[in-house]
């Protein structure tokens, strides 16, 4: 009889669609802090200006998190070193997160 080690069993992955999710919702809560905060708005920026931000940043936010995914799975499949992908994966959902903040907000509270 062959005992069956714990190696062999293939390990349960997330679908991307749930990673494109949770970094929407990240990006999300981080540009709702930001926006909601401003409680008098310059007029110069028009009166829609918080739908841009709440815009660009969930859709950065997916971005990174679709990286994400990319860099887990192919530290999974022992294309690259785990540890590496998973710290690669961190960083650029960072920058990814930053640059969506950059790009939303330029031209009200950035400017």
């Amino acid at each position: 009889m062959i005992e069956k080690s714990n190696l062999a069993r293939p390990q349960k992955r997330f679908s991307p669609l749930k990673s494109i999710l949770i970094g929407a919702v990240i990006g999300l809560i981080i540009i709702s802090l930001f926006v909601f905060e401003v409680d008098k708005p310059k007029q110069e920026w028009g009166k829609l200006w918080r739908v841009r931000p709440l815009i660009v940043e969930p859709v950065a936010g997916a971005l990174g998190g679709l990286f994400f995914h990319f860099m887990n799975y192919m530290g999974s499949k022992q294309a690259v070193n785990r540890t590496m992908a998973v710290v690669l994966g961190i960083v650029v959902f960072i920058m990814v997160l930053w640059l969506g903040i950059v790009f939303g907000l330029h031209g009200t509270i950035l400017n």
